[in-house]
């Protein structure tokens, strides 16, 4: 199951989402694969520290994987990057638990690769132009196809707070797609507009592909919409406070799936998880605060399962 966690805009604990539900369907025992998309490299630096960064993995990053197909239409294969984080993975042995993490770690260049990728799209007649958009947007989808041996239960790529052509491969190459956002004005504006960019992008890519008869070299795509969560939200006797309630009522409002699992403010727990390198649902907390907040992810976590297993569409 590969997932794409999105939001137009950033700063709505898209990464926390990621990183805790990936932290507890390991420690459940699943094999997981993080792919960091997002050259603000958050996710990265969720699970590795920047000096390790630097000193053992910047060659290894997912920019470079972008680059060899961008300078030479070669591919790396995805398994020559992937990094085993160690405080994580020690945690959940720790825990006894037979799942693990992996990741595969982002590159403030990124920003850049956007503009290379589209420069490839063009290019010849109407049908190369076809197949060239058919061969730029299925790349990651065939580079995670290298890891089937891996044999990954999960696989959340953490995305770029656009619609760009990082995130476009990222959405080609998912079965589901998971969207965080803080109950604002802000964050929710753009939901509508992001499922709406999906299916066009599903749409075109499918049609492409019809048009053509490329089926035998390229897949249909049929990626789902998991669900919006609402992250940052403050709670008062165990509910959204009312001046966030009419922003989580306009979105059901709008027939946008949501998820009934929240993940509350709580500024001092969520900003040392990174240092930790430990997401918090894993960490070992004392106090009602901080438990209840585990006890939330944790049901955050067996609601995206229970999602998946439901199927729907975008």
């Amino acid at each position: 199951m590969i997932c794409s966690v999105i939001n137009y805009k950033g700063g709505v604990g898209k990464t926390t989402v990621t990183a805790n539900i990936a932290a507890q369907l390991a420690r459940e025992g699943n094999k997981v694969l993080l792919v960091d998309l997002d050259p603000q490299t958050n996710l990265t630096f969720s699970f590795i520290r920047v000096d390790e960064w630097k000193r053992d993995y910047q060659d290894r990053t997912i920019k470079r994987w972008y680059d060899s197909f961008i300078d030479s239409d070669q591919e790396l294969h995805l398994q020559d990057l992937v990094i085993r984080p160690f405080r994580v993975n020690e945690r959940l042995r720790e825990m006894n638990s037979s799942g693990s993490i992996d990741l595969i770690s982002s590159h403030l260049g990124l920003i850049n690769v956007d503009l290379e990728l589209s420069a490839k799209l063009w290019g010849g007649s109407e049908r190369s132009n076809r197949r060239n958009f058919l061969f730029v947007y299925s790349r990651l989808k065939e580079g995670l196809k290298q890891l089937e041996a891996q044999n990954y239960d999960y696989i959340f790529i953490d995305c770029p707070p656009n619609f760009n052509v990082v995130t476009k491969t990222a959405i080609v190459a998912s079965d589901t797609l998971l969207i965080p956002a803080r109950p604002d004005y802000l964050s929710t504006i753009g939901i509508e507009q992001l499922q709406r960019h999906a299916k066009e992008l599903v749409f075109e890519y499918n049609n492409k592909l019809e048009k053509d008869d490329l089926g035998t070299e390229f897949e249909r795509i049929a990626p789902t919409l998991a669900g919006v969560v609402f992250t940052m939200v403050e709670k008062r006797r165990g509910e959204p406070i009312s001046a966030l309630r009419q922003y989580i009522e306009q979105v059901i409002n709008q027939e946008i799936p949501a998820f009934e699992t929240v993940v509350r403010e709580n500024k001092t727990v969520f900003s040392d998880a990174p240092e930790l390198g430990v997401p918090v649902v894993l960490q070992r907390l004392s106090g009602d605060t901080y438990r209840s907040i585990q006890t939330e992810l944790k049901e955050l976590t067996e609601e995206f399962e229970e999602r998946l297993s439901n199927g729907g569409s975008l």
